[in-house]
């Protein structure tokens, strides 16, 4: 089931070419990116302290991240990503074309 969404997050598309494509994700307290599924593998790497929490396969997960954590997924999850806290979420998404 999808989170509530106060505010959808913003994307910013950085860089995008043949080899990359390069997001700044900005959420707003109570933001998501609604569900979604990745093409491509992908890092994200964290630009702000805050409260994150994710949606797959109907398990959430709530975390609090520190600016400069980073992660790596697979290509092909369908996931939704919601600000849970009360300060703003920013962080990157680079996607790896093969």
């Amino acid at each position: 089931m999808p989170f509530e969404c106060t505010v959808p997050a913003v994307a910013t598309v950085l860089a995008d070419d043949s080899r990359a494509r390069i997001t700044r994700w900005d959420f707003e307290p109570g933001a998501t990116t609604g569900w979604h599924e990745h093409g491509m593998d992908y890092a994200v790497v964290i630009m702000t302290d805050a409260t994150m929490a994710y949606e797959v396969d109907g398990v959430v997960t709530q975390a609090e991240v520190k600016a400069g954590q980073s992660y790596i997924r697979p290509a092909g999850v369908k996931h939704d990503v919601k600000n849970a806290g009360e300060t703003r979420l920013s962080f990157i998404e680079i996607e790896i074309r093969r």
